[in-house]
């Protein structure tokens, strides 16, 4: 198995994390490959948003664990990143472009050592007031929409292991 298809069939997501911040120039790499993600008409519909302030990442958490019924739940469980990918909602493929920036950088991470997770209601985060006034203060209008959230850090655990794959997953005609 080559390095890429070994990095996608080994990466999970991580829901324990230490607290060391992942240096820059490895977070710039894994930024990188999210930009090089397809994207429909090559309009490059995305943005991404990196956020490394504890204070700003606990908000934000704060608003998303809301919209789900698990008290105490910390949805981005106390990675020290978090980058918010968001899209330009007059694109055509702006839910499929953000997701491949999503799954481009999931994969660089891990790649490079890094573990993350997808955390999703993003669009619910950012049509709240709070959400509204963060994207204000990020230069994003209300053409764009909050597409997910990754979760950046190294894990406090073992890698845990893949789910067996369902039958009749892959139909030959």
């Amino acid at each position: 198995m080559n390095e890429v298809t070994k990095t996608l069939c080994e990466r999970r997501s991580i829901r324990k994390f230490k607290g060391d911040q992942v240096p820059m120039e490895t977070l710039e790499e894994i930024l990188k490959c999210g930009t090089y993600a397809p994207n429909g008409k090559s309009k490059q519909s995305a943005r991404i948003v990196v956020v490394r302030d504890r204070d700003t990442i606990e908000n934000i958490a704060k608003i998303n664990g809301s919209f789900v019924n698990k008290p105490g739940l910390n949805p981005f469980y106390e990675a020290p990143t978090l980058l918010i990918v968001f899209a330009d909602k007059n694109v055509a493929t702006y839910v499929q472009d953000g997701s491949a920036v999503i799954m481009n950088m999931l994969n660089a991470a891990f790649s490079l050592g890094v573990d993350s997770c997808w955390i999703h209601r993003a669009k619910e985060t950012f049509e709240t007031d709070f959400g509204k006034e963060l994207m204000q203060k990020w230069s994003l209008d209300e053409n764009y929409e909050g597409i997910g959230n990754i979760v950046l850090g190294y894990r406090d655990c073992p890698l845990p292991p893949a789910a067996p794959r369902k039958e009749n997953y892959i139909i030959f005609d």
